[in-house]
């Protein structure tokens, strides 16, 4: 194993192979994996949608701006201004 493999900045060493192999020898429990989330979290009943959108920079500069000085995320802030636009 390479010197350089790392997990979160943490090395990864032969012992925690080792360990990892032990567990993985003895079986998983299917059920309790098939349960764990994958991805983001849905936001609604239905799945999202991503939508591309072209800006330039100093567009996305005002963006991040308002949405900071909004204490929201860049998605937040975008989802807020579509639904206002839209009412």
């Amino acid at each position: 194993m390479s010197v350089d493999e790392t997990i979160d900045g943490v090395p990864v060493t032969e012992d925690q192979i080792a360990a990892w192999a032990t567990e993985a020898e003895a079986g998983y429990d299917v059920a309790a994996l098939k349960k764990r989330g994958r991805g983001r979290p849905g936001r609604g009943a239905e799945p999202s949608q991503v939508v591309a959108l072209r800006l330039t920079s100093e567009e996305l500069a005002q963006l991040d701006a308002r949405a900071a000085h909004e204490n929201k995320t860049r998605s937040e802030f975008i989802r807020d201004a579509l639904a206002a636009y839209a009412a």
